[in-house]
């Protein structure tokens, strides 16, 4: 039956009815204490009240615990972002930016091309495969802290480390030598990781190309480029912007083996939150915790945006040629 002119049809709201209750828990779970914790933000900390003489909290803010993480600037009595004395150190904010951005940038690209190695050999076929595959998994599905306290006595004073090197090195003290015991402990837990997201990619591609290109006449190094990258680029982006995203909020693992101190040589952003919090400063640990959030966020939207991270599978982006004689 045709529908009369000018008459709209009914919509079906049953998809509504049921991705409804799923969105309702998502915006309880996640929506409010996000917009809570950007609220807290704008409030001020707790302070001392000259008038009274004793600690209060509330009060509007505004933008001055913003001003205190990015413009670094102290804080006075009352709560207000002031100007620092000769010699004062404000904040560890920058700084830990700087070893945030740095730990994220070595270990992805570490873990990119351990990730790309064992995907590769894991995708061969041979004798005890899945053995293999499941034994590569094992320092993934160790827990951090776990992880964290096996690699703190590896590079203990007299711990594995040195005694193999035959060197005395203080890996927990020395700020470069405590940041490469964290970069190691990290890739090796969270290659495998990599390897598992880029094997997926791989089991993708058609062997029928690599047997095309063989008969083309083309060597392994041009199949590896030429095919395989550009075929698994979704599943790499994809894989590299989850490891980024992970790396960014990087906690507990320089934590437990090196220091949870925000003067720390490892100290990441993410500690600053938790050490402002425990000085019972919630109101500019939340402004410190939007930045973060919107800093990844940022970094998020340009992975997605211009390199080509298909999260959604979407799959419309123009492919390339698979080889080019």
């Amino acid at each position: 039956m045709k529908p009369r002119a000018g008459h709209r049809p009914r919509r079906d709201l049953r998809a509504l009815w049921l991705v409804g209750p799923a969105m309702l828990v998502l915006a309880v779970v996640i929506g409010y204490p996000v917009v809570r914790a950007v609220g807290l933000s704008f409030e001020a900390n707790k302070h001392l009240d000259p008038e009274t003489g004793m600690f209060v909290t509330g009060g509007f803010a505004g933008v001055e615990h913003y001003l205190y993480w990015l413009t670094q600037r102290c804080m006075s009595p009352s709560g207000e972002a002031t100007q620092c004395a000769p010699g004062q150190l404000a904040t560890d904010f920058w700084p830990a930016v700087a070893i945030t951005l740095f730990f994220v940038v070595v270990t992805v690209v570490l873990e990119t091309c351990l990730g790309m190695a064992m995907a590769l050999v894991m995708n061969r076929s041979f004798l005890g495969r899945g053995l293999l595959r499941a034994a590569v998994l094992v320092p993934w599905a160790i827990p951090t802290a776990v992880t964290a306290k096996l690699w703190q006595f590896i590079f203990a004073d007299q711990g594995i480390a040195n005694s193999l090197l035959g060197t005395q090195i203080h890996w927990t003290t020395d700020p470069w030598a405590a940041r490469a015991a964290v970069i190691v402990a990290d890739v090796w837990k969270t290659a495998p990781f990599m390897a598992l997201l880029i094997l997926a990619g791989l089991q993708m591609v058609p062997q029928g190309v690599y047997e095309a290109a063989r008969v083309d006449g083309a060597s392994r190094w041009q199949q590896f480029t030429r095919i395989t990258l550009p075929l698994i680029r979704p599943a790499l982006m994809v894989a590299v912007l989850f490891r980024t995203l992970d790396a960014l909020r990087m906690y507990d693992l320089p934590v437990i083996m090196i220091s949870g101190s925000s003067n720390s040589p490892t100290a990441v952003i993410s500690q600053l939150v938790i050490t402002d919090t425990k000085s019972g400063n919630a109101q500019s640990a939340s402004a410190l915790s939007t930045l973060i959030f919107l800093f990844v966020f940022a970094v998020a939207f340009v992975m997605v945006r211009f390199l080509g991270a298909d999260v959604a599978g979407t799959g419309d982006r123009p492919r390339r040629r698979w080889f080019r004689g």
